[in-house]
């Protein structure tokens, strides 16, 4: 069971930091050899992301990574924009001191790693995930950590630019603002202006790709 759960961590890991893309093909014996671990626990791990709707097989090619069409790309960004701007409004009126401090410090980290991905991407998702925490509801938190997952199936990321994290980050601090004021209205829409930004880019990388 431990074999199991390193594997699929580690599976489950790769995809998000975007190691290991939408498309890709997961082989078992590659997968072995790259994460130190029998087949039958990448096996396992395998078919676990296939049930969590990750992976997919794909006659004559086997299991692979799942590719999002652009159809799919919106409607999951129509769906990240319900949840997070109401996470925001949430958290404009439930957030403790401590918590919008924590989101001050991330949008500053997230600032100075510009130069790497990696760290950009990551401190994002942190970012995100600290308003939904902030918000206090555990059926929204429920909902978006479950959304989360398809958001690996996205590819790599979009803040690959100074300019863009710049952006991000000048948008960021809008919404900790409102936060701050606890102005509930203009932290939801500060957040769909935000969402709304991150999509257009996101079409833009798919377009690009296609």
């Amino acid at each position: 069971m431990k074999n199991a759960e390193t594997a699929y961590d580690k599976l489950f890991d790769a995809i998000q930091s975007g190691d290991i893309l939408p498309g890709d093909r997961l082989l078992e014996t590659e997968l072995a050899q790259r994460f130190s671990v029998s087949r039958t626990p990448i096996r396992e791990a395998i078919r676990r992301l296939e049930a969590e709707g990750i992976v997919r097989h794909t006659p004559r090619i086997g299991a692979m990574v799942r590719q999002l069409g652009q159809k799919e790309i919106v409607e999951l960004y129509e769906m990240r924009i319900v949840l997070e701007a109401t996470a925001a409004e949430m958290a404009a009126l439930h957030a403790s001191q401590a918590e919008i401090e924590t989101l001050i410090s991330l949008n500053e980290d997230m600032a100075d790693a510009g130069n790497s991905d990696h760290a950009v991407a990551r401190i994002n998702r942190q970012f995100h995930l600290c308003i939904v925490d902030a918000a206090g509801n555990q059926f929204l938190n429920h909902c978006y950590h479950d959304l989360s997952n398809t958001l690996m199936l996205l590819g790599k990321t979009t803040l690959d630019t100074a300019q863009r994290v710049q952006i991000v980050c000048a948008q960021h601090n809008d919404i900790i603002t409102a936060l701050l004021n606890r102005d509930a209205a203009q932290a939801a829409q500060m957040m769909r202006i935000h969402m709304q930004t991150s999509l257009t880019h996101r079409l833009k990388a798919y377009r690009d790709q296609h």
